[in-house]
């Protein structure tokens, strides 16, 4: 039978752009405005000419002028339409609609960035639809047998040709296993790789051309955002992707009952479909239908937030795009997840990050909240430190004095990406998809029960995330990390002196010195040698405490207490040592 030869594919060649180095170059003595397009990019002219005449017809001239794009904007039409009263938000809306699904994939996706956009962009572009008319059954029919080796009525027991859902990436169709196992299946739309990979290249050149005119657009790294989105995009466009998210999902929730996952079909499953187990269900935004199944919404809001919170305090991989169409209430309450072709993770820098801000929030302390923000922002241009901590002042009102539980999470995270917003402070893509989720659950919550409180499901484990920070594991593993950062800089010091002296030696560096000052140099050389060495042997042996304790927890178990306090006592004996060096540094007639 055909469908025994099935087998999951490669994302297919489609999605490497045959045109990734096309762009635009600027010819000998040009500036930004005399840039010349390099020969492939022919093949894109009348794409590049539709996104001028789209975004200049809706009064959209600045994004035309800033991009590059006023070359193939239509005479006169920069100024818009003046009979059309629509606020710039609604335009803005109205033009990423007519071009099309990486333009609305993007507004989508802007509409989430407080830290980017004012308050009355994000409300319009949220309002993006991303729908498209259903691609006939006969398509549908053809591209299954291509992916699965068969045509749909050998692979299922029954396949409805009638699309549940339909989007500009793809569309959902009902279908039913051989053993009756109720399936979704997701069918991508033919062409549509090759119309993202033209946008995405198209994306990238308006980002640089942007940059280069715009000084803003260098400062908010317009150039870095469409990178991001386009690797977004791009694992979107690939099942095999979302389906690996689904199954991790799973597993994260393997032991909690009050989550379900679907699980994959990979038998099923290609880069071009993608074959889920059907969740049904009431919509968790329908709250007549959980009435009348006699949900007890209070428990529910609960539950929901505590599964965001697993996500990102212990699994450091959460679910991006958590609106009411993605989570289904079963009979029983049993909620279940769907759509994971957008998620998030915390790493271990972004998680120490985050742990930063919270104890810098917690001490209230305006001087501390801003270095962490300043820490935590990918922003190239350097921020108005003065500025910014007067601005904190008024911000810290809203928590000060009242118990992590009795914060509204989502007024305080809204101020806090205003401020980041007016200071030009950009978050890095995955705490900027974070803190979206994070006000998408809060908003979740008080839909389903009015006296919802996030932060008191988020409590616990913020607190046990600020306390981590503190336990003498893990302070033994930074110093053990710091002293591998210093044998590091041991090994690379030598090259880097070699390099400099062969610049010594080609006459690139004059240095004048008396006999008088040589003396006192070389002593500060010594003692700053002698600090170093300590340095990486007390950060090695605590390195070694570190990694002998959490290694081997049973064989080390009585020992790890006293190995504790050895690499503490190491600590301060490396601190005392520095402490004593640098007071006899400070000796009149002393140069260290």
């Amino acid at each position: 039978m055909p469908f025994s030869a099935r087998r999951r594919r490669d994302i297919p060649g489609a999605l490497e752009s045959s045109h990734l180095s096309a762009g635009f170059r600027p010819g000998p003595g040009a500036d930004c405005h005399s840039l010349e397009p390099l020969t492939p990019m022919s093949t894109h002219l009348d794409r590049y000419r539709q996104v001028a005449e789209v975004l200049a017809r809706h009064g959209l001239g600045a994004l035309v002028g800033i991009s590059g794009l006023d070359r193939w904007a239509p005479l006169g039409a920069l100024a818009g339409n003046p009979a059309e009263r629509r606020t710039a938000p609604d335009h803005l809306r109205l033009a990423l609609e007519e071009l099309g699904p990486t333009f609305i994939k993007l507004g989508q996706l802007l509409s989430t960035r407080a830290d980017l956009l004012a308050p009355e962009y994000q409300a319009e572009l949220s309002k993006l639809q991303d729908s498209a008319p259903a691609v006939d059954g006969d398509t549908v029919r053809e591209l299954i047998r291509q992916e699965l080796g068969a045509a749909p009525e050998e692979v299922f027991k029954s396949f409805d040709p009638r699309p549940l859902a339909s989007a500009s990436i793809g569309q959902a169709h009902a279908a039913v296993l051989p053993d009756g196992t109720e399936v979704v299946v997701k069918v991508r739309r033919p062409g549509v790789v090759e119309r993202v990979n033209e946008d995405l290249e198209i994306l990238r050149n308006l980002a640089a051309q942007a940059s280069r005119r715009w000084e803003a657009a260098a400062g908010y790294n317009v150039a870095g955002i469409t990178q991001e989105f386009s690797e977004t995009l791009r694992a979107e466009l690939d099942y095999l992707q979302e389906g690996r998210n689904a199954d991790r999902f799973a597993e994260n929730f393997a032991a909690d009952d009050g989550v379900h996952i679907p699980r994959v079909v990979w038998a099923c499953t290609t880069s071009r479909v993608l074959t889920l187990e059907r969740i049904r269900g009431v919509k968790v935004s329908d709250l007549d239908g959980l009435e009348r199944t006699r949900v007890d919404r209070r428990a529910l809001a609960v539950r929901a937030a505590g599964a965001a919170a697993k996500m990102v305090f212990e699994d450091g991989f959460f679910h991006a795009d958590p609106h009411p169409g993605n989570l289904f209430i079963e009979p029983g309450g049993r909620i279940g997840l769907i759509d994971f072709g957008m998620v998030g993770e915390v790493d271990e820098k972004l998680r120490d990050k985050l742990g930063v801000l919270l104890v810098a929030l917690a001490r209230g302390n305006p001087d501390r909240i801003g270095t962490a923000l300043v820490d935590i922002s990918v922003t190239k241009r350097p921020a108005d430190r003065a500025q910014l901590r007067a601005d904190l002042v008024p911000f810290m009102a809203l928590y000060q004095g009242r118990q992590l539980g009795q914060i509204d999470f989502a007024a305080l995270v809204t101020r806090m990406l205003a401020l980041l917003r007016d200071h030009h402070l950009q978050l890095p893509r995955q705490m900027a998809m974070l803190l979206k989720m994070v006000v998408m659950v809060e908003g979740m919550g008080v839909q389903l029960d009015p006296e919802f409180s996030l932060a008191e499901v988020f409590e616990p484990y913020a607190r046990r995330l600020v306390l981590e920070r503190f336990y003498p594991k893990v302070f033994a593993k930074r110093l053990g990390q710091a002293g591998m950062d210093a044998a590091d800089l041991g090994v690379e010091l030598p090259e880097r002196l070699r390099r400099l002296f062969d610049l010594v030696d080609a006459g690139g560096v004059e240095v004048h010195l008396r006999a008088a000052e040589l003396e006192p140099l070389i002593g500060r050389v010594e003692k700053i040698g002698n600090r170093l060495v300590a340095g990486m042997i007390v950060s090695a042996f605590i390195r070694g405490v570190g990694e002998l304790t959490v290694g081997d927890k049973d064989k080390w178990r009585d020992w790890e207490v006293p190995l504790m306090r050895a690499g503490l006592g190491a600590a301060g004996v490396l601190s005392g040592y520095l402490a004593y060096t640098a007071r006899r540094g400070k000796r009149p007639g002393r140069f260290s």
